[in-house]
């Protein structure tokens, strides 16, 4: 048996652990106070399906984070490194930004939305 001190949200917990032979799992028991288990992620809306009206430039994710402002909007021309969405990452707010000149054919995302790095966010023509 081996004793360890856990730290969840900001609580310690001693907890012991008995370890067992032929690759059972081996029993995590409290020895203060019980272990608590954040609560599930909500699950991911779908993403947005493109229309026909979306266009070939796709403009992506650089990273994963939340749609904290939409800068353009559809029918709007942007130039190349015109910021396009803005998402938050880690206390940061990260422009993501044209490729090319082009016009802002679709918007697949709206505010407050989470989005994996390379996801594609809008499209341009």
């Amino acid at each position: 048996m081996k004793n360890y001190t856990i730290t969840v949200n900001g609580k310690s917990y001693d907890v012991v652990v008995e370890e067992k032979m032929g690759g059972a799992t081996a029993p995590v028991t409290p020895a203060a106070a019980p272990v608590q288990v954040a609560p599930p992620v909500p699950e991911q809306a779908p993403p947005i399906k493109k229309t026909e009206a979306a266009g070939s430039i796709e403009v992506k994710a650089g990273a994963a984070g939340k749609v904290f402002k939409i800068e353009a909007a559809v029918g709007q021309a942007v130039k190349k490194g015109d910021a396009v969405i803005i998402i938050e990452a880690m206390k940061m707010e990260i422009p993501i930004v044209a490729p090319e000149d082009g016009t802002v054919a679709n918007i697949n995302v709206a505010e407050g939305d989470a989005v994996e790095a390379g996801a594609v966010l809008a499209t341009l023509n």
